[in-house]
């Protein structure tokens, strides 16, 4: 009897650990599904049925990858952010601060565009998470901020003292590209890499002059 039990046990762990090899893809499939929906409709006018009918299965087998909206949405805002940090980590070492700078604008383009509704849903829907959740996406955005704090330090020493005015232009850079996918068109004139650069030329000039 004991031995039953034991291999009983054992045998509901082994079934608990199992995942279908395309488990991760499927997820993977499901945040990105999540991101056109939330990005076109808002966190709050897209339920589960809509996602679930949006990526071809039922609700049931979506609980299955996760457990709830606010589950995804992280999934969504922590996925995107990391990728800009991972942005910001590659261009550390380059040491001209305003060539770090356009290459960091640069990368941020390259990746607003391919993932413009995760862009919004992030701008748009950071109140929609838990605090704790919200805290963690918030620690990982500072980062980033300074990171250009650092810049700015390097373009304008006369900056270092300045902190107050050194985060408003911090902001304000930020605020310059955040926006572009309401008005960036890919196959327009101008290149992502275009923007970019005209971006920092514009921000560069008004910084020296702090």
């Amino acid at each position: 009897m004991l031995d039953w039990l034991a291999n009983f046990a054992g045998g509901r762990q082994l079934l608990a650990r199992t995942q279908a090899a395309d488990y991760d893809e499927r997820r993977d499939a499901i945040v990105a599904k999540a991101a056109e929906l939330y990005g076109q409709f808002g966190f709050l006018g897209s339920s589960i049925a809509d996602l679930a009918a949006a990526c071809g299965m039922s609700k049931s087998l979506l609980y299955h990858y996760f457990s709830s909206k606010q589950d995804i949405l992280f999934e969504i805002m922590d996925g995107h952010v990391t990728a800009l940090g991972r942005i910001a980590a590659g261009v550390r070492d380059e040491a001209d601060p305003k060539q770090r700078l356009f290459r960091l604008t640069q990368g941020f383009m390259a990746l607003y565009v391919p993932a413009s509704s995760r862009h919004k849903v992030l701008l748009n829907d950071l109140d929609k998470l838990p605090p704790h959740r919200r805290k963690t996406i918030i620690t990982d955005q500072r980062v980033l901020l300074d990171a250009l704090d650092q810049i700015l330090v390097e373009l304008s020493p006369t900056l270092a003292k300045k902190p107050r005015e050194r985060r408003a232009a911090t902001m304000i850079y930020f605020g310059m590209i955040n926006w572009t996918h309401t008005w960036f068109d890919p196959k327009g004139a101008l290149g992502a890499a275009d923007i970019a650069e005209l971006a920092v030329d514009i921000f560069v000039q008004g910084v020296l002059h702090l």
